[in-house]
């Protein structure tokens, strides 16, 4: 542990960069970046935390590396500061990889030297609120228990720590009950289009979509096509073909930082992230050899060369002449970074061993960005963006599911020439849902949907320009889903 001496000077430095460091993330040519859906709900907690609500003050961002954590710390940073009118010395934002690398210190050190030094007192003893927000707190393994601690000791410190997806994975049993965890994912349509080209959706427009899904009435129907016809005005202002914007977005916009880059940089930056992901958050996760390195990177690739369920773990093996077992660890540690997720065949037991997991990238810009760096990248073949587009539709739900805990679960049908995904709100209550880039036939829902004894299904295509429900089945268009 450095000693008091050293990390003093260390803290005067970060509270005096502090704000030129957000103005940098924060905006572009003076002009503020636009705020995404997670900035307004931690806003909530903040808002509540000043005025005197002592519970809800630990919060946690895990997730993907890109996908703009630390953008939306510093725009909470500048919100106290600048919005709030907060004294700077009362808001200390650190990052913990830093601290580590230079100082060898962790957050349990820095913390109670600042609260003495720059507010000459205790913990036990403060009495004005202050905020410490943690980034990349991963790089400390005792992140969640200082923090814990920290919380148990005052009720005037407000904490934000975001950190790799793993994060979630590393908290300590007795702070679980005190952390709220605000998972951030990559770009919804919406938020591409709010942060790219300052389209503002309309109010509701998400929750209408979840709702059109889940619930089927009149009322939920006429709400979600009011909100979609909204939107579509909106996107008139756009200066191209708002499906050929989509189709961007598809293919390499599910990262916030790729607006001011052409496609090659972007693909170049995403093929980067997942290296890090390899050399970083899988290798703190467990302790591979260096010769699994390479097979780890081989699992990724074939992944991304392959449509979802094509293979199994045992396949992998025998074409990567590696050990079952070995594959299988390497998928698990992979799903726990969030590079990729798995939708599992459904039914019993015996089926999820005998059948295939499907296997999905958390952004079809990762699938694209893999595909372009090995030459196979075609935007022009609809092939391709229509597995582009299973691809999306499958991280949507699971993004839902991590976050409102809707579906409940997300299953494949076994049977041939099935749906895409069998929905689940309880065990009894399963709705199939299909998934084509222009598709229009409904033969393969109709039959997911008496094989299930389902009330209804919904096909996911661009083949329809509007939402509408005929019969059994509700139709999106996939530019429109996109915006869930």
């Amino acid at each position: 542990m450095p000693d008091k001496e050293t990390l003093i000077p260390y803290i005067y430095a970060r509270l005096g960069e502090a704000p030129a460091i957000s103005k940098d993330y924060i905006e572009k040519d003076g002009v503020p970046y636009n705020y995404r859906t997670a900035f307004y709900r931690i806003k909530k907690y903040l808002d509540d935390f000043i005025v005197g609500d002592d519970e809800n003050r630990f919060l946690v961002m895990p997730g993907l590396r890109g996908v703009g954590k630390t953008t939306i710390m510093l725009q909470i940073y500048d919100y106290l500061l600048n919005g709030k009118g907060i004294e700077n010395d009362r808001i200390l934002y650190l990052n913990a990889d830093e601290l580590k690398l230079f100082l060898e210190a962790g957050i349990k050190d820095i913390i109670p030297v600042y609260v003495e030094e720059i507010h000459k007192t205790s913990m036990p003893h403060l009495e004005e609120r202050i905020f410490i927000l943690i980034d990349e707190a991963h790089y400390d393994e005792n992140w969640s228990l200082t923090g814990k601690i920290v919380y148990d000791q005052t009720r005037k410190i407000f904490m934000l720590f975001t950190g790799s997806s793993a994060l979630s994975l590393e908290i300590n049993v007795d702070a679980t009950r005190r952390i709220i965890k605000e998972k951030i994912f990559p770009l919804n349509f919406a938020e591409y289009l709010l942060l790219k080209h300052n389209i503002t959706p309309p109010e509701g427009l998400a929750d209408g979509l979840n709702n059109l899904i889940w619930q089927r009435d009149d009322n939920s129907i006429n709400q979600a096509i009011e909100n979609e016809n909204e939107m579509q005005k909106r996107m008139f202002n756009l200066k191209r073909s708002p499906s050929k914007e989509w189709e961007d977005y598809l293919s390499y916009g599910g990262f916030p930082f790729g607006f001011k880059a052409n496609q090659t940089e972007i693909y170049n930056k995403i093929f980067a992230i997942v290296n890090r992901v390899i050399e970083k958050d899988v290798y703190s996760l467990k302790n591979f050899t260096a010769e699994t390195r390479s097979t780890i990177s081989r699992v990724i690739t074939s992944l991304s060369m392959q449509k979802p369920g094509e293979t199994s773990d045992s396949k992998l093996a025998e074409r990567l002449k590696a050990s079952p077992t070995l594959i299988r660890t390497i998928l698990n540690i992979l799903e726990k970074t969030q590079l990729i997720f798995s939708v599992k065949p459904y039914g019993g037991p015996g089926k999820m061993i005998r059948k295939p997991w499907k296997y999905y990238f958390l952004s079809p810009s990762i699938n694209a960005a893999l595909n372009y760096k090995l030459g196979n990248y075609d935007p022009a073949n609809r092939e391709i963006l229509g597995g582009l587009a299973e691809s999306l539709v499958a991280s949507t739900f699971f993004r839902w599911k991590e976050t409102h805990n809707i579906p409940l679960n997300i299953s494949y049908p076994t049977e041939k020439r099935g749906a895409d995904f069998l929905l689940f709100r309880n065990l009894d209550d399963i709705i199939p849902v299909e998934v084509g880039l222009n598709k229009k036939k409904t033969g393969q829902l109709k039959k997911s949907i008496r094989n299930h004894e389902s009330n209804y299904g919904i096909l996911i295509s661009n083949g329809f320009s509007k939402i509408d429900k005929k019969n059994n089945i509700i139709t999106i268009p996939l530019t429109t889903f996109s915006f869930l």
